[in-house]
């Protein structure tokens, strides 16, 4: 019924019928280019680790839709490494489907390599991560590895971090006092309702912080009790940066 009431208010003002046509081609074409540009970064990322891979190599997988390219990528070209440690249930189950063994951090050295995306970077390779919740691993990751190859699309560089919004992962428990906490720093934190962490925990997303010095308010944030770890990347930054844009790709080292 509905989608026939649609069909005739299309039918009815053709002007409109072609503006939403004109509209969802567009809203199309740039989901396709970001997703090109996102293989471009993951193809790139792997082009760099393959030759540095040997049979006890470790790699870190972290999570995200960019990063999903780059696990398709490893399996179909299958090169000898020792294991992959993965940084949320997601990419493990992903991993697991593509045949990729996984080991637990506990049982393995630090990784080798670390690739991961970023929801925002800047030109001093400090990062915003966590949109997809799984921070906290991902941080642990990150410092743990040798190298951390951040890979992302053009979309994501900003000249100052804090437009995308802050994943504070906090515990249950305390989620109302941390929001409280925040307010007072300035931010307006959001419950990321329905959510929850690999780890059981809950998830804040935060606007409006100060940012002018990102590794101090990480620090501050991580000092609030309750707070389990956020998503500023900027005392471990990348060590470089894939950066896939209409021009080519191109590596911040």
């Amino acid at each position: 019924m509905i989608f026939s009431m649609i069909c005739l208010f299309l039918v009815m003002n053709p002007l409109k019928a072609l503006y939403y046509t004109v509209n969802q081609c567009k809203s199309t074409s740039v989901s396709s280019d970001q997703e090109n540009l996102k293989r471009q970064s993951a193809a790139k990322a792997l082009d760099i680790i393959l030759p540095k891979l040997y049979e006890d190599s470790i790699i870190g997988i972290g999570t995200g839709s960019t990063v999903d390219f780059f696990i398709e990528m490893l399996a179909e070209k299958n090169p000898v490494f020792k294991a992959a440690v993965s940084s949320s249930e997601r990419s493990l189950k992903l991993l697991e489907q593509k045949g990729i063994e996984v080991s637990l951090l506990n049982d393995v050295g630090g990784p080798d390599i670390y690739i991961d995306g970023a929801d925002e970077y800047d030109d001093k390779k400090q990062l915003i991560k966590g949109g997809g919740g799984a921070l906290t691993r991902e941080k642990i990751i990150a410092y743990s590895a040798r190298e951390f190859i951040c890979i992302v699309d053009e979309s994501k560089k900003v000249n100052r971090l804090g437009s995308f919004p802050l994943a504070i992962e906090v515990l249950e428990y305390a989620r109302s006092f941390v929001a409280r906490e925040i307010v007072k720093l300035g931010g307006k934190p959001t419950y990321r309702t329905g959510f929850v962490t690999d780890q059981g925990n809950q998830i804040l997303d935060v606007l409006n912080l100060d940012y002018a010095v990102p590794y101090e308010l990480e620090i501050r944030l991580n000092r609030i009790p309750g707070v389990i770890e956020n998503g500023i990347f900027a005392q471990k930054t990348a060590t470089k940066i894939i950066v896939a844009t209409q021009n080519g790709v191109e590596i911040i080292d």
